[in-house]
């Protein structure tokens, strides 16, 4: 029997994947519109190129609607209320980190797998530095090998 693991999501990402699944629905029905439109157009449509590209993308569209549809039924959504009694790094925590030996500090907001976003310095809890800073505390230092070589990273605040 298979287990379903709970997936941490914020309430925030938790509402942009419910809108970006309503998104994907709409244009799921479009193309499927599209595509019956193009056959009832040209019975041989099937072999040309836009039939092909209009199947392409509805197969892209609903592999992830079955994605976002899969993480929804599995969000834990963070109970805000425990970051503010937390003095460790949990999921859905703000850390301020110094990467060393630099003196530039660097906030990251640590979230679920399904909302990581490193360009939007948010860091998955499945990350090697997601993984690391969890239950640090600050003025700890942590450790973490990734591509480039060991890193390391002061932990300067936690909120």
């Amino acid at each position: 029997m298979v287990t379903r693991r709970s997936v941490p999501i914020t309430a925030e990402g938790l509402e942009k994947l419910q809108d970006e699944l309503s998104q994907l629905q709409r244009r799921r029905r479009e193309a499927a519109e599209l595509i019956q439109q193009t056959r009832d157009d040209s019975p041989g449509a099937r072999d040309e190129g836009e039939g092909i590209e209009t199947r392409d993308q509805q197969g892209f569209i609903v592999g992830r609607i079955r994605e976002i549809e899969a993480i929804v039924a599995a969000a834990e959504v963070i109970d805000e209320s425990q970051l503010k009694d937390s003095d460790t790094v949990i999921v859905g925590s703000t850390v301020v980190v110094r990467p060393l030996p630099k003196r530039t500090d660097v906030e990251y907001r640590i979230v679920g797998p399904a909302e990581g976003d490193p360009k939007a310095r948010k860091l998955s809890d499945e990350s090697p530095v997601g993984k690391a800073l969890l239950g640090a505390k600050v003025g700890d230092t942590v450790a973490v090998e990734t591509p480039s070589g060991l890193r390391k990273f002061k932990v300067k605040a936690i909120s």
